[in-house]
């Protein structure tokens, strides 16, 4: 089956387009027209500024239930943790669907139409496997598919509290107990129609050096991205270098992990040999600008690390924030605050961070481009809005990065099928109402059943 789409602008990667026939078969864009001054019949009208689908490359969905509650109060990433693990101990598979499954439809709502979930959070309180040893990985594909958008599941591995150190009672719940074990119990998933089974490793203090090549191994056997979070604090940094004598990037280069489908997320506090070591890796980098700053975790060196070869890439992270364009914006905001300067990335260049390179680093290459072939994934941005009246249609990525917000997303389409549709989730129709009952079952202190 054919779908028609007509764009009134569309955004082709270098230049916006007025007047675009976009027809979509089987998933995928299976011609392009420009210059079409006006919609045949039949076909789906999509007014604004049309992008590619965005790519949320860093997620924790449960971390929507944060939001507000770490705002209330002071400290540092280590007491902001804290109260993550008090959220994390509550959730059961169901549970995490519900959660899950609003907070994918606000991605939906947002222009996002695949999410990179970074997820860690495997078993039951105490660390006993449900009987579906992945009931909660699977409780995110599930939820990911039933708000219409595509998941790579970055499946975690999370074995330690620190360096030399077991898992704390928290952390229970995210450990397999070895690499070998984790291997063993995240090979039974498998990618998909919307899903791709991705790995990760927590980071260098969650995983012994040891067993990093494990992980690394796990990956590029399957041809499978594989992500880590990098140097977020200088904690992690000084902590690594009292364990092991080097920095975290280099101990993941002297393991195996550094690589073309290798993405770091943060690489925050780096040194110059850091950054030389992932831009000659190819490994990408995923900033996530709104956590960072929400959590006083510094600014990352985003310009430093393309220009030594890291592809980069944009995440929510913690949902502190869900926009995509705000997330674009901060990565060149902050480097003005750095550097006294404007002007380090152009809008295309970001919007290709938002999208194409996002979906890259969640192993989609084949996404993030209105072109022939690609993906039929695409999202549409009012150009008549409060923030995004005004200027020029020509200049629709300009105002799409630098003013406008998640709020004007008007339509979002994947495989060639409206998951959004004039601002409403066509499978979840309210999705606030989604999120507070979810958000509320979570908050709620009365004792809950957790047998495996």
């Amino acid at each position: 089956m054919t779908t028609t789409y007509w764009l009134e602008h569309a955004w082709l990667g270098d230049a916006v387009e007025p007047g675009v026939l976009l027809e979509a078969a089987d998933g995928r864009i299976a011609a392009l027209h420009k210059e079409t001054p006006a919609p045949p019949p039949g076909a789906e009208v999509l007014r604004g500024l049309t992008l590619p689908g965005l790519a949320n490359s860093h997620s924790h969905a449960f971390h929507r239930a944060l939001r507000g509650a770490v705002q209330a109060e002071s400290g540092t990433f280590w007491t902001w943790r804290e109260t993550m693990y008090r959220i994390a101990s509550r959730l059961t598979p169901d549970m995490y669907f519900a959660l899950a499954r609003a907070a994918y439809a606000e991605m939906a709502l947002a222009g996002i139409t695949a999410v990179g979930e970074f997820h860690y959070l495997h078993h039951a309180p105490g660390g006993a496997p449900y009987a579906d040893p992945n009931a909660m990985g699977e409780a995110l594909i599930e939820a990911a598919a039933d708000a219409g958008i595509r998941i790579t599941l970055l499946d975690t591995c999370y074995l330690s509290s620190g360096f030399g150190q077991p898992p704390g009672e928290h952390q229970l719940r995210f450990s397999d107990g070895t690499a070998e074990a984790w291997a063993e119990r995240c090979s039974v998933l498998k990618d998909r129609d919307h899903v791709r089974i991705g790995a990760a490793v927590h980071s260098v203090r969650a995983v012994p050096a040891e067993q990093l090549a494990t992980v690394a191994r796990w990956a590029e056997e399957r041809g499978a991205p594989l992500h880590v979070h990098l140097s977020e604090q200088p904690a992690e940094n000084e902590a690594c270098l009292a364990a092991h004598g080097c920095t975290p990037a280099r101990l993941l280069a002297d393991h195996g992990v550094l690589g073309a489908r290798t993405t770091g997320v943060h690489n925050t506090h780096l040194t110059d040999e850091d950054i030389a070591l992932l831009g000659g890796a190819g490994a990408g980098t995923c900033m996530c600008p709104t956590t960072e700053r929400d959590l006083a975790d510094g600014i990352g060196p985003a310009a430093a690390l393309q220009r030594a070869g890291s592809p980069l890439s944009l995440g929510s992270d913690s949902h502190a924030v869900v926009d995509l364009f705000e997330e674009a914006r901060a990565m060149e905001l902050n480097e003005r605050l750095r550097t006294r300067t404007r002007g380090h990335w152009t809008a295309a260049a970001l919007l290709r961070a938002a999208a194409e390179d996002g979906h890259a680093a969640l192993g989609r290459p084949d996404a993030g481009r209105i072109e022939q072939g690609a993906l039929a994934d695409f999202t549409t941005v009012a150009l008549d809005s409060v923030r995004t009246a005004g200027p020029p249609p020509r200049l629709g990525a300009e105002t799409a990065v630098f003013a406008a917000s998640a709020a004007d997303v008007r339509h979002t389409v994947v495989a060639g099928r409206h998951v959004v549709r004039d601002g409403t989730h066509a499978r979840v129709p309210d999705v606030p109402a989604a999120l507070t009952d979810s958000i509320a079952a979570l908050h709620d202190t009365r004792p809950r059943g957790a047998t495996p």
